[in-house]
């Protein structure tokens, strides 16, 4: 069947592109390439309604993949001042975000139901046309100064590159998990052959001497990064082994066949529960002939690949073929086996086909099969940690000026490893030459689970463009994943890459067997936030292993305290007399909104803390919507809202209606939230990015609207410097100073005001001011 899509159908990844000095022609293809192999992987879609199915419950339907990319590059490209206008509202508000599900028993959001009403597949085909159309534009008429670096508007462009580089491969995960029926192979898609016929790949331990290690991206390396990748750290890693394949599909049947899925002694306490709610009896990408219950959603929820169809026995043992070519891993002529017949136990869900179980590729699992395994196998087996994977990467090129020193850039990285796609699956452990240290596959085939918590590096700073890209992913509940996989490309298979997932989640990934060789402990790197992670989901062999317990690289993550949530309780809700912090402020609030005349139905809050200012506003405003990140802060407000009061002591004054607020917790103001009359900032000094709240303000506020900024820190001076900066200025209108007691000092808040700046002769405009 024909794909519903009819782009240019794209295999071939090309280098990223040299920050240093790269031409416009060389960013203009690299763009190309890398909207065409997006275009590719949805073409593999056979209709229209596959779109809008759910492969994975915890996830969006597909539509939502396919235009979300998109969707960044033009809200991106607006924050940076390259465009002007939005290409369509709507849909930069319902594919700006996705989700990011909590648990594997998350009750799946109102999107992924039939009873959304998603746009046409036309609509959203159309859409892409004319952001492609767009960015091309902005390439080829923007200025191009160089090096590009954070602070360089081309930023954003490469932002979006990389952006949607992820979401190829995201999407490919999604599709690997979708029925088989339903997709198709595109043409020249190669699958790899299996180098042997092998039951039991002998895969020994490698020993590693004890050495000390640095990582870290330097802020002048002449490639785009993401910002967990910058900072510095250095690490004495004690002597260690490690297996010198990844585990493959055919050690982990050894697991598999010895009952591991049904005995509890081998899984954590999360993995347990994980594996009981899922009913899992093996890895995810395996078929066998029993029904088990699949992760899909909505209208996919009772779809299963596990069937007795999916077993089929070649012919007169013709060898398979893919297209034609000979890869080893599709039938020629089948006959489907009877049950009754003695028939393979597993077979393997490839991208777009169900293949025999090749059993020297790596098993793909999530991180709580892996850690079951290394339970198994006992022997004070272990992930590998962040610094043991740089370690085992020696011989590789010593990190310079050089760009080639990252092997993403090199013209002969195909034959170093499986990476950016140079096949379409995964391939033999033993195919790819090792590093000098002995070990295959450490970058590229499938990404590895670690045992650290994902965090911040020393020196972690985020850009006003993406501030939220990685830093709530620093929860503890987020686990670091190394090397890059078959389908990853650009940055993602540069040697800096390290991303994170929650450890239920699917991707392409694996892992290796690492145990500690004396007595000295390897160190793994958890986050002390207990009040979010209040059980350590890590478990390692305790005799060789400490745990070293670090702050959260996201400083927002300390206002999830119970302390937080009383010192925040104390200054808004201890004087609620004319001389308390909050009743001034509302009081200048109202001053100058009576004095500008303003008009307007709804009033936006970031930094709404437990509630009182937004409940005060309601005073001014029809509707008030109340913004932090908050969760423990907004949680509190919620319950104020519910009851009107907590405890004797605190209490929403009756005469406040306390309907007309909303409470949302958001790390960022996304378009979901409007174009607002008022609006009125009051955390910008608990924020880890200032930048980025100020940079949306003349986004959100409506043209004749208002803003007001309170701080301790920034005054008006201060303030409009850094408006001219990110070259969102807003008008400056006056300045007041608030004094209020908290605990045993006295505060003084600079309360500033401001207009949206218009160039005479402009009308912008604005929504209806509904969130």
């Amino acid at each position: 069947m024909k794909s519903v899509l009819t782009g240019k159908l794209c295999l071939t990844s090309l280098k990223p592109c040299n920050l240093g000095k790269c031409t416009k022609g060389e960013v203009l293809e690299y763009f190309e390439n890398t909207y065409d192999l997006d275009e590719t992987i949805f073409s593999a879609l056979k209709d229209e309604c596959s779109f809008y199915l759910c492969p994975d419950r915890l996830r969006l339907p597909l539509i939502f993949y396919y235009c979300h990319p998109s969707v960044v590059y033009i809200n991106k490209l607006l924050i940076a001042g390259l465009i002007k206008e939005q290409v369509n509202p709507r849909f930069e508000t319902l594919f700006e975000t996705g989700v990011d599900e909590m648990s594997w028993d998350d009750t799946e959001n109102y999107r992924m139901g039939g009873s959304f009403n998603w746009p046409r597949l036309s609509e959203c085909v159309e859409y892409r046309r004319k952001v492609r159309a767009i960015v091309r534009k902005v390439i080829q008429e923007t200025p191009l100064e160089l090096p590009v670096t954070v602070d360089n508007p081309w930023w954003a462009i490469f932002m979006g590159l990389e952006h949607e580089r992820i979401h190829l491969e995201t999407s490919s995960v999604l599709i690997h998990q979708m029925p088989t029926h339903l997709v198709q192979r595109p043409p020249s898609w190669k699958y790899a052959s299996s180098n042997s016929g092998l039951k039991a790949l002998d895969n020994p331990l490698i020993k590693v001497p004890a050495a000390q290690v640095t990582y870290g991206k330097p802020r002048n390396f002449p490639s785009y990064g993401w910002d967990n990748e910058y900072g510095q750290m250095t690490t004495a890693v004690p002597e260690f082994e490690a297996s010198k394949y990844l585990i493959t599909n055919g050690e982990y049947l050894k697991f598999v066949q010895a009952g591991g899925y049904g005995r509890r002694t081998y899984w954590t306490k999360e993995g347990w529960e994980w594996r009981t709610f899922r009913q899992a009896q093996h890895p995810t990408f395996w078929v066998c002939p029993k029904g088990c219950k699949s992760g899909c959603g909505a209208a996919l929820v009772s779809y299963s690949h596990c069937q007795p169809e999916n077993f089929h026995k070649t012919s007169g043992g013709a060898e398979e073929t893919v297209n034609g070519e000979q890869n080893g891993h599709l039938n020629g002529v089948e006959e489907v086996i009877s049950v009754e017949e003695e028939m393979p136990v597993f077979r393997y869900r490839a991208m777009f086909d169900i293949l025999p179980l090749t059993l020297d590729w790596p098993v793909e699992v999530n991180y709580h099969e892996a850690k079951a395994y290394c339970i198994w196998k006992d022997n004070g087996f272990r992930l590998l940690t962040e610094a043991e994977h740089h370690l085992m990467r020696s011989g590789s090129q010593p990190l310079g000026d050089n760009i080639t020193s990252d092997p993403i850039f090199c013209d002969n990285l195909k034959k170093k490893s499986n990476t950016n796609l140079a096949f379409g699956s995964p391939t033999p452990v033993t195919m790819y030459p090792p590093t000098e240290a002995g070990f295959h596959d450490v970058s590229g085939n499938v990404w590895v689970w670690t045992e650290d918590h994902f965090n911040g590096l020393p020196g972690f700073d985020t850009t006003y463009l993406y501030d939220d890209f990685s830093s709530p992913c620093f929860d503890g509940r987020h686990t670091t994943i190394l090397g890059g996989s078959w389908i990853s490309t650009g940055d993602e298979a540069s040697r800096f890459a390290r991303f994170s997932f929650r450890r239920h989640f699917f991707q392409h990934l694996g892992f290796r067997l690492a145990r500690t060789c004396n007595l000295w402990k390897t160190p793994v790197r958890v986050l002390n936030i207990q009040t979010l992670v209040p059980d350590n989901p890590i478990t390692v062999p305790k005799d060789s292993v400490q745990l070293i317990s670090v702050p959260s690289a996201n400083t927002q993550m300390y206002y999830e305290t119970d302390i937080a949530v009383q010192d925040q309780l104390e200054l808004e809700y201890r004087d609620l007399s004319k001389t308390g912090y909050c009743s001034q402020l509302f009081g200048v609030c109202k001053q100058a909104i009576e004095k500008e005349q303003l008009t307007g139905s709804t009033g936006l809050v970031l930094g709404s803390g437990t509630g009182l200012t937004s409940f005060m506003l309601t005073q001014l405003f029809h509707k008030v919507i109340g913004i932090d990140y908050s969760g423990r802060f907004i949680e509190t407000a919620q319950q104020l809202k519910c009851s009107g009061h907590q405890g004797s002591e605190i209490k929403i004054p009756d005469y406040l209606d306390r309907d007309r607020v909303v409470f949302k917790q958001l790390t960022w103001i996304p378009n979901e939230v409007g174009h607002h009359s008022f609006i009125l900032l009051d955390f910008l000094d608990r924020t880890f990015n200032p930048s980025a709240w100020l940079v949306r303000l003349s986004q959100v506020v409506q043209a004749k609207g208002l803003v007001v900024i309170a701080s301790e820190k920034w005054s008006r001076n201060n303030l409009d410097q850094r408006f001219q900066e990110l070259g969102k200025q807003l008008s400056f209108v006056e300045q007041k100073e608030i004094e209020s007691r908290e605990k045993q000092r006295k505060r003084v808040t600079f309360v500033t005001i401001w207009k949206r700046w218009n160039p005479i002769g402009s009308e912008c405009k604005d929504g209806d001011g509904k969130d």
